[in-house]
């Protein structure tokens, strides 16, 4: 198969996190920065439907009382700002609950009838989800991946992928990152040596040049 060519009946389109609760927050900066991201995505969105590509959503499925949360003892935050242990521990509110509104998918890709919605746990949409499953059974070997963050749930999907030997296409457009740097870095460094890395108009052309093969 030629590096710039994707069979549509082989991939699959995973969004990770897509939710109004990381996307539609009342946060200037956030809004700002999903804009060409949300763009992107339903880009993608919309060749993978006419190619008739296997859709996914991956969904943080949190019981509201932290009940199925990992709450780890870290270092820091995801700013880096120290975390003291005394404050490991201490409650704390999931930032996306089940059966609410930040854990439904933003309108802007919202899923058809036929979709996979994958709820889950913890960062890799993989982790005790029937996603493998799913991809199996369709003969699936090709993820193509976007959402975010870039550098938390994208990655641990990714290397979860790897591991179990599926090819990675990453869209770089339609994936994000709170820390701009992380998500220039994972696309620059590290997810070019797990798959390929693609804008979504780059992704429609690999579908297009796949097709009927």
């Amino acid at each position: 198969m030629a590096i710039d060519t994707l069979i549509p009946e082989r991939c699959a389109l995973l969004f990770f996190d897509m939710l109004n609760g990381h996307i539609k927050k009342e946060d200037p900066k956030t809004q700002e920065r999903y804009k060409p991201v949300v763009a992107a995505a339903s880009q993608v969105l919309q060749g993978a439907r006419a190619h008739r590509v296997m859709v996914a959503y991956a969904a943080a499925n949190h019981r509201a009382d932290n009940a199925s949360s990992a709450n780890t003892i870290r270092d820091t935050d995801g700013r880096l700002n120290p975390i003291p242990i005394d404050e490991n521990r201490s409650d704390f509110k999931p930032v996306v609950a089940g059966g609410t509104w930040e854990s439904a998918v933003i309108d802007e890709i919202a899923p058809a009838p036929e979709d996979y919605i994958i709820p889950k746990y913890r960062w890799s949409a993989f982790f005790q989800t029937y996603l493998e499953l799913a991809l199996r059974s369709r003969k699936i070997d090709t993820v193509i991946i976007a959402g975010g963050s870039t550098d938390v749930g994208v990655a641990s999907t990714a290397y979860a992928a790897r591991d179990m030997d599926f090819n990675l296409v990453f869209v770089s457009d339609a994936s994000s990152s709170p820390e701009t740097d992380n998500h220039d870095q994972f696309m620059r460094r590290i997810f070019p040596r797990m798959g390929r890395v693609r804008t979504a108009t780059q992704v429609l052309e690999m579908l297009k040049a796949g097709a009927g093969k």
